[in-house]
This record gives structure tokens, sequence and C-alpha cells, in this order.
């Protein structure tokens, strides 16, 4: 009879340790989606603002991050329409809420920055451009701390290391006109330079985004 209850108990814990492992799956491969899909929007709409810009010269396709949201936001609703849904674990809750606070921020930053002229009258952004504040500099140091912190909640050491990286590198990149710097050496012309400063900001979001989102996303989804 004892025997038979130690039998129960170990297959009781067996149990109980194959449904918290089943779980721990299904929210590996939600949260690695999530960061997929994230990862391949931002992908996207940098390499199209990227194009955009090289084509007609028009910075005016920076407005177009405004629509990274709901792009996420409705492809990430379409992969999971046929699903029954599942409960969001802690790890998963505290991804998408790192990821939320990062395109709250840097949304309204973004805006803010662009509605400086209206609000101070006569002043326009050449003021700030003139004291090299700029806003990729500080998204791009968003974008790395956010990733940091993924990092951190995923335990992934290398994506917490390059998150560090990529925030403070993009971040001094700009802060000491690397992009100007580089551009010179290359020998353009002013037009081409204007284009070029419009697409690289474009080509480091998007290098970033692959590395830092969509990569690790893949990983997750594919475990086991």
């Amino acid at each position: 009879m004892e025997e038979n209850n130690n039998l129960t108990a170990e297959r009781s814990l067996e149990i109980i340790t194959e449904q918290i492992e089943r779980s721990r799956r299904i929210v590996a491969k939600d949260t690695g989606e999530l960061l997929f899909i994230s990862g391949l929007c931002m992908i996207v709409i940098a390499i199209l603002i990227g194009f955009c810009i090289y084509f007609t010269g028009n910075m005016a396709f920076y407005i177009m991050y405004i629509l990274l949201p709901a792009l996420i936001w409705g492809a990430d609703r379409y992969m999971k329409r046929n699903r029954p849904q599942t409960p969001v674990g802690l790890v998963g809750y505290l991804v998408d809420k790192t990821w939320h606070t990062f395109g709250t921020f840097a949304l309204l930053y973004f805006v803010l920055f662009n509605l400086y002229p209206f609000v101070m009258g006569q002043q326009s952004t050449e003021n700030l451009l003139q004291l090299n504040i700029t806003p990729f500099r500080t998204i791009i140091l968003l974008m790395g701390m956010a990733i940091a912190i993924n990092g951190h909640i995923l335990k992934s050491r290398w994506m917490t290391a390059f998150g560090i990286l990529s925030g403070i590198g993009g971040f001094a990149w700009e802060m000491f006109n690397m992009t100007q710097g580089l551009l010179g050496w290359m020998g353009l012309d002013t037009s081409e330079k204007g284009i070029a400063y419009g697409m690289i900001p474009n080509i480091m979001i998007a290098v970033i985004a692959f590395i830092g989102l969509l990569l690790p996303g893949w990983m997750l989804k594919r475990q086991k």
C-alpha cells in the first residue's frame, strides 16, 4: 500500500513537472512569436522608409514610424486568429510591457520633436539640430535599453550585451556625428549626402531589429 502511495506521489510529481514544462514552452513560443513579428515589422518599415527617402529625398517619410504599433498589433492578431487563447505568463507579460513602454516613449518623443516649431512659434527644429539633439539618437538608446531588459527577462546574456552595445553605440555614433564623417570620407555631393543621411539611421534600426528582436524571437519559436 505504501509502495502504491509512493508511486502515485512520484507519478503526480512527474505530471506536474510535465505540465509546467509544457506551459513554459507555450509561453516561450508566444513570446518568441511577438518578438519575431515586432522585429519583422520594424525591419519592413525601416527598409520601406529608407527606399522612399532614397527615391524621393523627402525626410517626411519618417512619419511612417507612427504606423508601427498598429502594424505589429494587426500582424500579431492575424497570426493568432485561429488559435485558442492561452494565458499570458509573467515572462511574456514583462516582455510585452517593455515594448509597449518603449513604443509609447519613442512615439511621444518623435511627435513632440516635430511639434517643437509650432509650440515655439518662430523657432524650428533646426535649433535642436544645431544643439545636436536628434530624435534618432534618443530612440536608438531607448531601443537598446528595451532589448537589454528583454535579455535580462529571458536570461539571455548575448541579448543583454547586444542591447547595451547597440543602444550606447548608436547614441555615440550620432553624438559624435559619425554619419557626417562617413559621408564626407565617401566624397558624396550635397544632395547625395542628404539622402544617405536619411537612409543610414533606418539601416541601423533594421540591423538592430534583426539581431535584437527577430533573431531571438525565431530562436524562442524553435525551442522544443
